[in-house]
């Protein structure tokens, strides 16, 4: 069986693939000072909690936070006697290689999420990911990783937005039911889910424009069903987007090494 793990900036997921499904994900906060027995500890009491006794031969981590990285190898190393694939190394083949300037490193995230969706879609994407950061991913005709662009989160924005304004308050978010707030919540509601509506709405207009074709929309993140909610943002919704790039990527390595 193999266990995907996508670190990121805020939470770390890690999900059970035996071959054709996932037989379970979990959650945990992302801290990079968590030891390798720390994360076997949290993992092996959920499996145990759940009546999950999975038999890991392969690993593969993709991580936008360097530093859990080496943490994250040793539990493996360890707990399962499992050298990881890290998704960004050299060692970790990717099914389309990245078409972006000499140097640039791309976010593992942002590879993996494009290696799913054209795995899904087929090519010529705006893979838009709701996450810590708000990206949009594009992948070519044949799903390599284009370029993109990245804006600040929807909730990193409300976050700043409370901290450097002292009479604002901390809000979540939501779909407000006019545009006009009557009541500062209500205010600082709309100004953020209608003006990421509107980011998204322009963003994509503009790179389908500059790329001139069609192009299909794929939203994934957690904040990616509550913006489908208005207008026709996004073409598709993928939940699992990330954590199925992670399959697509190992499979490619696997049928690579026979």
């Amino acid at each position: 069986m193999l266990l995907a793990i996508d670190c990121g900036n805020t939470n770390t997921v890690f999900s059970i693939w035996d071959g054709t499904q996932f037989l379970c994900t979990f959650r945990t906060s992302t801290h990079h000072a968590r030891t390798s027995d720390a994360y076997f500890t949290w993992f092996s009491t959920l499996l145990k909690h759940h009546g999950i006794e999975p038999d890991i031969t392969d690993v593969i981590i993709s991580s936008t936070v360097p530093r859990v990285v080496f943490n994250l190898r040793v539990f493996t190393d360890q707990y399962y006697g499992v050298r990881p694939y890290v998704v960004g190394k050299p060692d970790c083949l990717l099914p389309a290689d990245p078409r972006v300037d000499q140097g640039t490193i791309v976010g593992p995230d942002r590879l993996v999420n494009t290696s799913g969706a054209y795995d899904r879609h087929g090519g010529n994407l705006i893979v838009v990911d709701f996450g810590t950061a708000t990206t949009f991913d594009v992948a070519g005709h044949d799903g390599a990783y284009v370029g993109g662009v990245i804006a600040p989160g929807v909730n990193l924005s409300l976050e700043a937005l409370h901290m450097a304004a002292a009479a604002l308050p901390h809000v979540d978010i939501t779909k407000p039911q006019r545009v006009v707030g009557t009541n500062t919540v209500a205010c600082m509601q709309s100004g953020i889910f209608w003006g990421y509506v509107g980011l998204c709405k322009e963003i994509c207009a503009r790179i389908k424009a500059e790329r001139e074709q069609t192009m299909k929309i794929v939203a994934t993140g957690g904040l990616a069903p509550l913006f489908a909610q208005t207008e026709d943002l996004f073409d598709e919704i993928e939940d699992d987007l990330t954590m199925h790039g992670l399959v697509v990527i190992y499979n490619h390595n696997k049928e690579a090494a026979e």
